[in-house]
């Protein structure tokens, strides 16, 4: 029996999303409307609106809905936002925060990753939103700060580059913990070096490369 991917797309919102205090009528409406299900692997079309994260290769993780609903809505984006986005994956989340904001810039380290999401992206009619390959810890550097920047990929301590790269006023949302228990972290620059940090739930994400905790070594 072929799947009715439009029914799933609204159960998924109406039954996951919603449920999990996203409330945001502006982040439900890109969910409901951006296609999931052209954003993963053929083999895991039907499992595109489930409540699981769904492997994407190189031991990466594409975040459950209700996680990408929940980072959609603590983002609060503005037509005006410039958007960095870490960890691109399968474009999935690019897609939708390029549909809430000016322009997102997105950086992942596997370039076969952000050559199937440049394709993604491209089918989905999105055309504010450029994609790099790049190490984000220690290597890439952008040109400019941005309004808004998201690390999709969990860090065992911030790296202080990263605060660098938010203009005043800017968010951070970020994995930041020892898995398997790690808090998403909202931090806004409030100016002069000060930011303020609000844990918003728990989660368990893989580690960007190089933001791993240390090795522990047992005798």
């Amino acid at each position: 029996m072929a799947m009715n991917f439009e029914q799933a797309r609204v159960n998924m919102v109406e039954n996951q999303v919603r449920p999990w205090e996203v409330l945001d009528a502006r982040v439900l409406d890109v969910l409901g409307s951006v296609r999931r299900e052209d954003f993963v692997a053929p083999e895991h079309r039907k499992l595109a609106f489930a409540d699981l994260c769904l492997p994407l290769g190189h031991g990466e993780v594409m975040m459950k809905p209700v996680v990408e609903g929940r980072v959609l809505q603590a983002l609060e984006l503005t037509p005006n936002d410039q958007v960095l986005e870490i960890g691109t994956g399968s474009g999935f989340l690019t897609a939708c925060m390029a549909k809430l904001a000016g322009h997102v810039t997105s950086l992942d380290i596997h370039a076969d990753f952000v050559t199937a999401a440049s394709q993604r992206l491209a089918n989905a009619g999105i055309a504010n939103a450029k994609l790099e390959v790049g190490e984000a810890v220690n290597g890439w550097q952008p040109t400019g700060t941005f309004d808004v920047l998201v690390v999709t990929g969990a860090v065992y301590q911030i790296p202080q580059r990263f605060l660098g790269w938010l203009k005043p006023g800017g968010r951070l949302l970020v994995v930041r913990g020892e898995s398997p228990v790690q808090h998403v972290l909202l931090l806004t620059h409030e100016g002069n070096g000060r930011y303020r940090e609000e844990s918003l739930f728990e989660t368990d994400l893989p580690y960007l490369k190089h933001a791993e905790p240390p090795r522990r070594f047992v005798f």
